[in-house]
């Protein structure tokens, strides 16, 4: 059976869909969360057929405040030495880039909360993952911090009109801003007064997320369909 490491980085960035999917497409999943959990070493990989790392409140270099940090980045980098598929979500993403060079900020650009629209690259439909959706989605972003600059020798997938770097490739490793996981329940359980504070309003966001919610778990589930179906051929 097909076996991934699921990473969750905080309480607010939870699997959410992949959970439902994950059992959906017969795999295993091993969860494990930050400051709660202890993240096996980088050894153990061996053991999993993939890598998934969730968001969170954090830089992807801030291990004072979140010290498993430093253990979930030793483990994206022996998952690209290993050519171990891996996908990183927010924070995961950032992490992703960081550790490969990327440069990424805290509190920089336009923040953007709620479906978003998404624009692909011409070199997401030659992807084995990006190609599963079509030429825009939208999708649920939830971000004040972003990558300013991608790896060398990352490839840019997706881009978005407030953030340039929606979603990257280095090799198997897969990143997005974006929150493919996530649909408009998350976004009821955000605090309005903080999103105020953005420059959103909640119930234009719940709006939206009424309008396009469908559209978005159809794509999103296509998404990481087409990344559980990279852990597959990676084993055959």
């Amino acid at each position: 059976m097909t076996r991934l490491l699921v990473i969750v980085n905080h309480i607010e960035s939870q699997p959410g869909l992949l959970t439902q999917w994950m059992i959906g497409e017969n795999i295993e999943f091993d969860l494990r969360i930050g400051g709660v959990s202890r993240l096996p070493e980088p050894s153990a990989l061996s053991a999993y057929d993939g890598l998934i790392m969730l968001g969170g409140g954090y830089m992807p270099d801030e291990t004072d405040r979140a010290p498993w940090l430093e253990a979930e980045a030793a483990l994206s980098r022996q998952a690209l030495e290993s050519d171990l598929p891996q996908f990183g979500i927010c924070l995961g993403g950032q992490l992703i880039a960081h550790v490969n060079g990327g440069d990424v900020r805290a509190r920089t650009g336009a923040p953007e909360k709620g479906h978003t629209w998404i624009d692909m690259t011409q070199a997401a439909a030659q992807d084995p993952v990006f190609s599963a959706i079509g030429d825009t989605a939208a999708f649920v972003e939830s971000h004040v911090d972003r990558i300013v600059e991608l790896p060398p020798e990352a490839t840019l997938l997706a881009t978005s009109t407030a953030c340039r770097f929606q979603a990257f490739r280095i090799g198997n490793a897969w990143g997005t801003q974006f929150h493919p996981e996530s649909t408009g329940h998350n976004i009821r359980n955000w605090d309005a007064e903080k999103l105020r504070e953005l420059g959103f309003n909640k119930e234009t966001l719940l709006e939206r997320a009424a309008e396009h919610g469908e559209d978005s778990q159809r794509d999103a589930k296509a998404l990481l369909t087409a990344f559980f179906d990279v852990v597959r051929n990676r084993r055959a």
